[in-house]
């Protein structure tokens, strides 16, 4: 997707100039001739060097603007004018220190993983929504709360320089735009969703795939902010069910019926059972050793072998 996503990016309508950066972390493909193929400035880095806030705040570094927009090599710009759209949203208001837009599933994707983003997006405003700490009290005691405004993806968001300066992406395992997202907004700064500057960006992931990613998002909830998504073996089971009934549903109201019902709902059960499983063991990360934490990271696997 890598010479699309560059396509989408350069052919952007703005008033203004802009730059395209990419660092690659040892990638074994083609994708940095795919990049200085049109004209585009890549640093390579080698892979032991990435860090998913370090390598951001790396390309700051080398940029020019007063703002900064970040994508990940798979995240397509839906339209030619979602730069414009993301950066206005940024500048909407001198307090808003980062800017993010919603995630579209790519039309071969399968139907739940399309529900799931629209159903997670669409909580956030069908409108341009600034957000900031409103209630302090509320902040301190309702994680909920905390979990909305600290909620941010920096696989589609711009930053605001003058900001990022002084409080810079961290330099962390996993969850760079969520831990950053809570300094901004605990330094009374705030946010923007922007509906309008979306990207395509999903992953149908396999089992084993959904496992890592749950591992990896369940240890960096528990460690930068307290959160375990999974108590225990129960509750994990009970949230299996339940997300595998919803997915059930979901597939009834696409009109799947049949053979092909019973098979695609089959393989959610599976699917959902590896979600809550590897939640429940990346909550209990502490106890495990750091060989089977680096085996079982999905992150840390493809750190190892390089990206874009």
């Amino acid at each position: 997707l890598l010479g699309e996503v560059l396509d989408a990016v350069l052919a952007q309508e703005t008033d203004w100039p802009f730059e395209v950066l990419i660092i690659d972390s040892g990638s074994s493909d083609d994708s940095v001739q795919i990049a200085r193929s049109r004209g585009v400035n890549v640093t390579t880095i080698p892979p032991k060097d990435f860090s998913h806030g370090g390598t951001r705040n790396l390309l700051g570094q080398q940029s020019r603007g007063d703002f900064l927009v970040y994508l990940t090599q798979d995240a397509k710009p839906a339209t030619r004018h979602w730069l414009a759209k993301l950066v206005d949203g940024c500048a909407s208001d001198p307090s808003v220190a980062g800017a993010f837009g919603p995630h579209l599933a790519y039309p071969s994707a399968r139907h739940v993983t399309h529900r799931e983003l629209v159903e997670h997006f669409s909580g956030f405003g069908a409108t341009l929504t600034v957000s900031r700490i409103d209630d302090q009290d509320r902040f301190d005691s309702d994680p909920g709360y905390r979990q909305y405004l600290h909620f941010f993806s920096s696989n589609n968001s711009c930053l605001r320089r003058s900001v990022w300066e002084h409080i810079p992406l961290p330099d962390v395992a996993f969850a760079e735009d969520q831990t950053w997202a809570l300094e901004i907004v605990k330094a009374g700064y705030a946010k923007a969703f922007v509906p309008e500057a979306a990207v395509f960006h999903s992953h149908d992931f396999g089992v084993w795939e959904t496992f890592q990613r749950n591992f990896d998002e369940a240890r960096s909830f528990e460690r930068y902010f307290g959160y375990k998504l999974q108590t225990g073996v129960v509750g994990a089971m009970r949230s299996s069910a339940m997300l595998a009934r919803r997915d059930y549903s979901w597939l009834r109201a696409a009109g799947l019926s049949g053979w092909r019902l019973v098979k695609n709902s089959a393989y959610m059960v599976g699917i959902e059972f590896a979600r809550t499983a590897g939640q429940l063991l990346g909550t209990r990360h502490q106890t495990l050793p750091a060989w089977l934490q680096r085996r079982v990271s999905r992150d840390q696997q493809m750190q190892s072998k390089g990206s874009t």
